[in-house]
């Protein structure tokens, strides 16, 4: 990947650790990418809302939260919204398990997964093979 195409990059990332938000701000800022990044609550609507008004090229999402699925919520609300659910998505979480009951589900959405804790090349790899930029139309 050329430096150039990453500096138009633009990952959003959402995680409910914040040392974990600024491990991707300072690993993906590192490479060219523009990142912004979410903490997880509650509220995903406000999340939705937020990943609708940013329009990222790609989200990078966590699956479990306080043992509840919020991630898989979250990605579900992005697929049945209109403005969101051109936008690849990749899953970053620990709960491999969780993953495995998903997997058909993933699989049909095209959500790549990338399991924690990760090698850094093998994150920089799934990102470059789910990258398809947001051309669809938000029909």
């Amino acid at each position: 990947m050329s430096d150039a195409s990453a500096d138009r990059r633009h990952i959003f990332v959402i995680n409910d650790v914040p040392d974990i938000l600024n491990l991707f701000v300072d690993l993906l800022g590192g490479e060219g990418y523009q990142v912004t990044t979410d903490i997880f609550s509650l509220e995903l609507s406000r999340l939705l809302t937020h990943v609708i008004d940013v329009q990222p090229d790609l989200v990078i999402l966590d699956l479990m939260v306080a043992q509840e699925a919020l991630g898989w919520q979250l990605l579900q609300m992005m697929k049945m919204d209109r403005s969101a659910r051109a936008i690849p998505v990749i899953i970053c979480t620990g709960a491999a398990q969780k993953v495995a009951e998903l997997s058909t589900h993933l699989t049909a959405m095209n959500v790549a997964t990338v399991l924690k804790p990760f090698d850094i090349d093998h994150l920089f790899a799934t990102i470059d093979n789910v990258w398809v930029p947001n051309t669809q139309p938000n029909d």
